[in-house]
């Protein structure tokens, strides 16, 4: 069952990355990522209201935000801070690359879980695992030799290094969420509401000194559909994948890579959308990828 969740996880993923690209598309980032995040905050906060004042009702859905000691906020807000940093670095590489060499490049991100997972959780994989993880790495070089012909060299362009230390930074959580979910026995909706709490707190104070003040940034900004959409869309699949994660039998590394389905979305779609160059050429890569996965699944 963990499977099916990952990639209805993936689905929505997908969808939010395209939301994600047009919101962030000549415009300013960090009031992007401010909108997209309240927008998930808004989500859920009537479930937070329904299960203070209203908990069976709230239980009779699966959708019960229950208390938590301060401790358990401390190992949220730590989440919280790592990823602001990550959605930052990953927002302003989206807004200045190709979403057909970010998304990609994010693909890579499961190779950090694996081997996390191997060290830190003691995941065992077989034979078709690590052939399904070595293609989809392999895969993801050979699209920065396609983004070398769009004019981003991967071995200079700041955007790119950017991208690599928002996956990991990514991949880092991924591993954490298995500890808060597994270990600290979270509900998924309970660790959702009060993510999205702390980091829009954590985005607020970053703008109160890097935009507000600044009234051409202020003016810059163009307020789109898609940003509340990004937010909806995240918190959808967050949910779906914090599900499969409650399974005592899934696997952290394979459901990270199950989630980079979604690039079946954002490459294909996002190539015609946004009238990106080179698409048939990374047809190639993308089989690559989903080989990998489907690998994976198959070894399952």
């Amino acid at each position: 069952m963990w499977i099916y969740l990952g990639l209805l996880s993936a689905l929505f993923l997908g969808l939010h990355n395209l939301c994600k690209k047009h919101a962030v598309q000549d415009n300013e980032v960090y009031p992007v990522l401010l909108g997209t995040t309240f927008a998930g905050f808004l989500t859920l906060l009537p479930f937070f209201i329904l299960s203070k004042y209203s908990p069976e009702q709230a239980k009779s859905i699966g959708l019960y935000i229950n208390s938590i000691p301060w401790e358990k906020h401390g190992f949220i807000f730590l989440k919280s801070l790592v990823l602001a940093v990550s959605w930052i670095l990953a927002y302003q590489a989206l807004k200045h690359l190709p979403i057909t060499i970010v998304t990609p490049i994010r693909s890579a991100g499961p190779f950090f879980t694996f081997i996390g997972a191997l060290v830190l959780y003691k995941e065992q994989p077989n034979t078709w695992q690590w052939l399904g993880f070595f293609i989809i790495i392999f895969s993801v070089i050979g699209y920065s030799r396609v983004g070398k012909k769009e004019g981003i060299d991967f071995k200079s362009n700041k955007w790119i290094f950017a991208i690599i230390a928002a996956t990991f930074l990514g991949a880092s959580t991924g591993l954490y969420d298995k500890f808060l979910i597994q270990y600290l026995e979270l509900q998924p909706q309970t660790l959702q509401f009060w993510f999205c709490f702390y980091i829009v707190l954590i985005l607020l104070i970053i703008l109160l000194f890097i935009w507000f003040p600044k009234a051409e940034k202020r003016k810059a900004f163009k307020f789109r559909w898609s940003i509340p959409a990004v937010g909806v869309l995240l918190q959808t699949a967050d949910y779906f994948y914090f599900k499969g994660l409650q399974d005592p039998e899934a696997l952290i590394m394979l459901l990270s890579a199950i989630k980079r389905s979604q690039i079946l979305i954002a490459v294909i779609l996002g190539g015609l959308i946004f009238k990106e160059k080179n698409k048939r050429k990374k047809l190639l890569p993308l089989f690559g990828i989903l080989l990998g996965v489907v690998l994976i699944l198959y070894a399952t």
